[in-house]
This record gives structure tokens, sequence and C-alpha cells, in this order.
């Protein structure tokens, strides 16, 4: 059962909250906007945009600062995916999966030479990370994974493919998780760190995808690709106990992402609601659209609170499973309501691509299913609940 609201908890976001989300709404306005919809058509994955979100300490966020990152906080961080996010879903996507993910995986696990040997890369944006947990078989299914590392000296031999791999082709290391036992033991795999241009390490197909177009998914192939055992993090066997931890984490990520996609999409629409006039007046002005509106900002307020409740528990290292579940199921749900709802008021407006609600409602879906489908949110709730 989740614990009472800490009294550390605060409705004032701190100075560096305002700061960092001020800095990321400007750097979005001046280096993404312009190019949205050319990168969504094109499919385009902008790693150089990735470079200079690193010089503003965007792409390591939670790494200290001894580690070349910003050193902060995960209300920074929500800030952070939120501002994006409200000017293109996909570079919010990628900008949170390299830092939950990848980088997240290392400083969570690494040891101290691991950490010196990937993290500046990482958090300073020189290095893109991806993260490969799920397989073409095994989606919310993780412990009956293919991909296996098998023992060969001081090496193992990674064979397999992963699939849904946020920049599965243009990141410069993984985290791999593989399967090192029998299967379904969760003490069966392990996590392992792969740097591009391994040999046997290599990029499979990229994804089309309905929404989240610019950024990059793609499968990763092993064939045959030796990874010395110094890339292991943590111990052999930890690497399913450890992804649940990240995940833990990362939903927080995907809450914050549907949270920026709720609200852009609710400003759009409002500011449209106030400007289109049918019938002599506003569209605003009639209680079937002002409704409507009003249970977008309520949800969207209602997500953020719960965002803020799980940053808060992660700060201060308390257990996050169930309020980390709970902020991503409803975040997530209500980004893809309120992106339909402005579909609505919009009219037929917008459903073309002149207006920005068509690209969240396209976006909006994947919040629902990536780290863990709705229904596995619910799992995860129940499962926390019922253990009294």
């Amino acid at each position: 059962m989740i614990a009472e609201a800490s009294s550390a908890l605060s409705f004032q976001p701190s100075e560096n909250v305002t700061m960092i989300r001020q800095m990321a709404r400007d750097f979005a306005e001046k280096h993404i906007r312009p190019h949205v919809m050319e990168w969504d058509e094109a499919q385009h994955f902008p790693v150089d945009l990735f470079h200079k979100l690193g010089e503003q300490g965007m792409m390591g966020v939670l790494v200290p600062t001894e580690y070349g990152g910003a050193g902060m906080g995960y209300h920074e961080y929500v800030a952070v995916i939120d501002e994006i996010t409200q000017v293109c879903s996909s570079i919010g996507l990628s900008v949170a999966a390299h830092n939950s993910l990848c980088t997240g995986h290392i400083l969570m696990f690494a040891n101290e030479e691991q950490k010196q040997r990937w993290l500046p890369k990482l958090a300073t944006g020189e290095w893109i990370g991806a993260w490969g947990l799920t397989e073409p078989g095994t989606g919310s299914d993780a412990m009956n994974m293919k991909v296996v590392a098998k023992q060969d000296g001081d090496d193992w031999i990674l064979n397999g493919t992963k699939c849904w791999i946020t920049h599965g082709i243009s990141s410069d290391v993984a985290v791999v998780i593989a399967r090192t036992g029998d299967v379904r033991d969760s003490h069966g795999m392990t996590a392992f760190v792969v740097e591009r241009g391994t040999p046997g390490f290599e990029a499979g197909k990229k994804e089309n995808k309905l929404g989240m177009r610019a950024s990059e998914t793609a499968e990763m192939i092993f064939n045959d690709c030796r990874v010395p055992a110094a890339n292991i993090l943590g111990e052999v066997g930890e690497g399913f106990i450890q992804s649940m931890k990240i995940l833990d984490g990362g939903r927080i990520s995907i809450a914050a992402l549907s949270l920026g996609i709720a609200r852009g999409a609710y400003k759009a629409a409002l500011k449209y609601a106030q400007e289109r006039e049918q019938f002599g007046k506003p569209i605003a002005h009639f209680q079937g659209i002002a409704f409507k509106l009003a249970d977008m900002a309520t949800e969207i307020e209602a997500s953020e609170l719960l965002i803020n409740k799980a940053s808060d528990y992660k700060n201060r290292g308390q257990k996050v499973t169930e309020i980390s579940a709970m902020a991503k199921y409803y975040a997530s749900e209500v980004a893809v309501r309120t992106a339909t709802e402005a579909i609505q008021i919009h009219g037929g407006y917008g459903y073309t691509k002149d207006f920005p609600v068509e690209k969240f409602y396209r976006d909006s879906k994947l919040c629902t299913i990536g780290e863990g489908t709705s229904e596995i949110q619910k799992v995860v709730i129940a499962r926390e609940l019922l253990k009294g």
C-alpha cells in the first residue's frame, strides 16, 4: 500500500526546476520546433541535436557532476522531458530513453571503473545510449528471453536479436540483457555493456511507426558477439532484477512524456477553441467544448501530482514500484484521451498536418505501450496492493 505523502513534497517548484524548465523550453523553441514536421515525415533521427542537448546538460540530468552530468534530481528531469515533449514527443522520448535506461542502468549498477569509462560520454551527449530488453517473442514476458550469452574464458559470446530498441542503429553504446541461465529464472539473466563497433554487434531493421517517428526504433542483432567480462554490470545473474528496478524509474520518464503530450495537445486545443468562431462566438463558449477543456485540464493536473509524488519518492531513495506504475498508467491514458479530444475540438482541421494535434494524437499511443503496457501497469499495481 502506498505510504502517506512525504512532508518533503512541495507544490512550489524549486529554483533549479524553474531554471531548467525555462532552459529546456528555450532550447526546444529554437532548435526543435522549426524542424518538427520535417523530421516526423522523413523519420529522421537528428543525431547532432542530441550532442547539443548534451552540451546543455540534458543528456545527463541525473548523473553526478563528477561524471560530467548535471547532478540534478527527478523533478528537474521531469521538467526537461515535459518541456521538450510539448514541442516534439519524438525528441522527448529519445531524451528520456537515453537518460533513464542506458545511462540510468550504468549509473545505478556499474562499478567505479565502468562509471568513469562510460558515463562522461553519455552525460555530455558525446555518445548516445540504447537499452536492450525486448525481443520479438518477449514483450511483457521478459523472462522468456532468447538472446543468450555463453561464457568463453574471460569473455561472453552473445547471440540473438533485440527489437523495439530506441537508438538501435545510432547508439554508440548499449546495455543489453541476455540470458546466462535457465529460461524463466529471474536470476538467469545478466546485463552487458556493448560498444558500437564490437564485432558481431549489428543494427537491424528500423521500424516504420505510426508516431514518435523522429525517435529511432530498430533491432539490435548479436552474432557471436564477444564481450569482455569487464563489461558486465553488477554480477552474473542480476540482469533481470536490475532491469525491473530500471523500469520503475523509466515509468516516471514515460509519465513525464505523457504529461508533455497532454499539455501540448491541451494548449493547442485551448488556443484554437478561443480563436475559432461558429454561430457568432468562439467555440470555447459552447458548453460541449468548455467541458472538454475542463476535463483535460483536470486530468493533466492529476497526472502531474502523481508524477511529482513518484519523483519525490525516487529522489529520497524510497521504493517507487507502485507509485511509478500508477503515474505511468494514469498519465499515459490521459495523454491519449487529451490528444483525442484535442482533435475533436479542432474538427476537420485537427485531422490535417497543418495543426499540431494530429501529431500529438499519433504520438500519444506509444505511452500506453512502451516500458510496460497499461495492462501490465495494473498487474504491477495490484501485486503491490495485495502484498498488504
